[in-house]
């Protein structure tokens, strides 16, 4: 019997981000850290996104006005933040647009 990969909460993540990217975003890096306060625990979220070509922009441009306010679905978790960070676009060589975005995912008791 095949053995069925588990997937982790950062692959949950990356999916919805690629959705609501409309498939047009390539994940450059994704860094994930343990937080922790006195009453919550989760992860911090760095990740880092390309959108090439004009179509590609066009939706990076969408992703980055939605993602503050986006009702994510990940069970067992609540983003509690999900900011961009940082932005750069580029025209030359090529069309470009690079997404910073840091999400704070809390576990749901």
């Amino acid at each position: 019997m095949p053995t069925r990969l588990r997937r982790t909460i950062a692959d949950r993540l990356r999916e919805v981000l690629g959705d609501l990217a409309k498939g047009h975003a390539q994940v450059l890096a994704h860094i994930e850290t343990a937080w922790a306060s006195a009453t919550f625990s989760g992860t911090r979220h760095r990740v880092e996104l390309r959108f090439e070509g004009a179509e590609a922009i066009e939706a990076g441009e969408t992703f980055i006005a939605l993602l503050p306010e986006h009702e994510f679905a990940i069970p067992g978790h609540l983003v509690a933040d999900a900011t961009v960070v940082e932005v750069d676009h580029r025209l030359q060589p090529e069309a470009r647009l690079t997404v910073m975005a840091e999400l704070l995912l809390l576990e749901e008791t």
